[in-house]
């Protein structure tokens, strides 16, 4: 497999480029890429394959990519981000490098909890059955030197952030990526239906 440096990666997630700390472009950039090498049972993942997998696997078949997914939730944040600290009077402390940061990680951890079954449809696969994508996730970000901030927004970003404080952009991803997440189900659903 070969390596993505940033631009690569940024092929993949525009967003990463909205990252001004140059040194944690690359971490982040580093963290994709071993998960994209080292995901899919080992076996890694093209970018091509990784663009083709479906938002998430719990919501019916819906038009929408884990790519575009995260990518979504990126876009959300940043614009999330604008409309408080013109709408809080007295001042919010996002750090907005580290939101971004987050945002592309949170599901970091998916390639890993992936894998392809016999006939190549994208599935749980072992690792992923043992370990969740916010642990792996964090494994890894950890191990790049990715900034606890960071780390937070990965571990929190879904229930099992639900008996911790969240920080200001562990909420601000929380909720962005139950908007992608909770609207997918109710398209899939409706898909069902027909």
């Amino acid at each position: 497999m070969t390596n993505h440096g940033v631009k690569e990666i940024a092929e993949l997630f525009p967003p990463l480029m909205e990252i001004k700390d140059e040194s944690l472009r690359e971490k982040v950039a580093a963290v994709w890429n071993e998960a994209i090498i080292t995901g899919c049972g080992g076996n890694g993942w093209t970018f091509d394959e990784l663009r083709a997998v479906k938002f998430t696997l719990l919501a019916g078949d819906i038009n929408m990519t884990f790519v575009e997914h995260l990518n979504s939730c990126a876009r959300q944040c940043i614009v999330i981000a604008d409309v408080l600290e013109s709408a809080f009077r007295c001042g919010i402390p996002i750090q907005r490098d580290y939101l971004i940061a987050g945002a592309l990680l949170a599901d970091v951890g998916k390639p890993l909890e992936y894998d392809k079954d016999a006939s190549g449809k994208v599935i749980q696969g072992k690792f992923g059955q043992q370990v969740r994508h916010p642990f792996s996730g964090v494994a890894l970000a950890y191990k790049h030197g990715i900034p606890g901030e960071v780390l937070h927004i990965v571990a929190t970003h879904s229930h099992e952030g639900d008996k911790v404080e969240r920080s200001i952009e562990s909420i601000i991803f929380h909720h962005a990526d139950f908007v992608d997440f909770d609207i997918a189900k109710f398209l899939g659903k409706r898909a069902a239906k027909k």
